[in-house]
C-alpha cells in the first residue's frame, strides 16, 4: 500500500516495501562566518541568523549607571532617618531642630524601622505577632487618614504613616528604662505621667 506524498517531501510506503529502500541524507549547503559573538556553537549560531531569528542571541548590555547601592535604589536616607529621630526624641524647640520636617518630608523606612523596633520590644520572644503590629500600623494609619482627608485635612497618606510610625520611639525608649526604673513605685509613675 503506497500512499501519495501530500507536499513532496515524504513518501509513505507499506512495511513490506521498506526494506528496498536506501539511501543517504546529504548535508544542506551552510555557510559558516565566524564572528566575534558567535557563542560556543557556531552551527546553531548560524542556523539562528539565516532564519531570521537571530534577535534571540542578542544580549543586553548593562549600564553601569544602573548598578547603584541598595540604599540607593530602595531610597533610604540614613542621614535623613538620624535626623528625623533625632527631632522626634528631643522636641525643645532650643535644641534647633526642625520637627515639621518629619511631617514635611515624610518616608516610609524610618518609620518601618521604628515599628519593627516597637514589635520586638513589646512583644519580646513572640516573633509571629510582628506582622500583627505591622498591619495595626498599615490601617490604622490608613483610617486616621481618611478621617483627616473627610474632616478637610490636607494630608498624603505617606505623611500619616511617617507620624504615627515616628511617634513611636517614645514609647521604645522608656519601656528599658521602664525595666530598670521599675523597682522604685514614685520614680516610675513620674514617667509614666
Amino acid at each position: 500500500m503506497q500512499f501519495s506524498p501530500t507536499n513532496g517531501d515524504f513518501t509513505f510506503v507499506s512495511s513490506t516495501e521498506a526494506e528496498d529502500f536506501s539511501g543517504t541524507i546529504s548535508a544542506p549547503d551552510v555557510k559558516l562566518t565566524m564572528s566575534s559573538d558567535s557563542g560556543k556553537n557556531p552551527y546553531a549560531t548560524t542556523f539562528l541568523r539565516q532564519r531570521g531569528y537571530g534577535w534571540l542571541l542578542e544580549v543586553e548590555e548593562e549600564d553601569n549607571e544602573e548598578n547603584k547601592p541598595l540604599l540607593e535604589e530602595l531610597d533610604i536616607d540614613l542621614r535623613d532617618i538620624y535626623y528625623k529621630i533625632r527631632c522626634v526624641l528631643m522636641p525643645v524647640p532650643s535644641l534647633g531642630y526642625n520637627r515639621q520636617v518629619v511631617r514635611d518630608n515624610p518616608d516610609f523606612w524610618g518609620p518601618l524601622a521604628v515599628v519593627l523596633l516597637f514589635s520586638m520590644i513589646s512583644i519580646y520572644g513572640q516573633f509571629r505577632v510582628v506582622s500583627w503590629i505591622i498591619t495595626i500600623w498599615i490601617f490604622g494609619s490608613l483610617t486616621i487618614f481618611l478621617l483627616a482627608r473627610v474632616l478637610g485635612g490636607e494630608v498624603s497618606y505617606g505623611q500619616v504613616l511617617g507620624v504615627i510610625g515616628y511617634s513611636l520611639l517614645p514609647l521604645i525608649v522608656i519601656a528599658p528604662l521602664l525595666l530598670v526604673i521599675g523597682g522604685f513605685e514614685v520614680v516610675s509613675t513620674l514617667i509614666k505621667i
